[in-house]
């Protein structure tokens, strides 16, 4: 949404920060995934942001392009929103061999580390963040998430928020 994310912030003894935001209801959705190479050495992080909201076909068609960006079998780990769980149905119907899904316990988003992706761009990156339209939002997203995927300590931090050890 194109609502900033008030965070604490400093001003000038006796006078009240202001921010000066829209009334805006449009959005971005967005999908990422945390990759873990064989070898455990190398995390990736990949994403893509859509103007509309993201359905079942969207998360097939994602999963299916990080395949054939990986080149290789994919053990899915997922939270169990029912939109996700669609997207797999879709995909074993397809014939999906490559994909194996194995499903994170229900109600426990700290156990998943790509919630720590959202909470690093929401609120560092972008707390505080006034978008003037949609596309000055998808540039900062877009600049956010691109930063994470080239931090290596930062991806390795997500994986220790979420108690998985590598």
């Amino acid at each position: 949404m194109l609502q900033p994310l008030r965070r604490r912030t400093w001003a000038p003894s006796g006078h009240t920060p202001q921010q000066r935001a829209w009334d805006r209801h449009d959005r971005l959705s967005v999908i990422s995934a945390l990759s873990l190479s064989p070898c455990r050495t190398r995390i990736g992080l990949y994403f893509q942001i859509h103007d509309h909201n993201i359905d079942a076909s969207g998360v097939a068609s994602f999963l299916r392009d990080l395949h054939q960006h990986l080149q290789a079998p994919i053990i899915l780990v997922m939270d169990r929103w029912s939109v996700h769980k669609a997207a797999i149905n879709r995909l074993k119907k397809s014939g999906a061999t490559w994909l194996t899904v194995e499903l994170l316990p229900a109600y426990a988003p700290e156990l998943n580390p790509t919630e720590a992706v959202w909470d690093h761009t929401k609120y560092c990156d972008l707390a505080n963040f006034i978008p003037d339209d949609l596309s000055d939002l998808h540039e900062a997203v877009s600049q956010s998430l691109t930063e994470q995927s080239h931090d290596f300590y930062l991806k390795h931090a997500y994986f220790d928020s979420a108690h998985l050890s590598l």
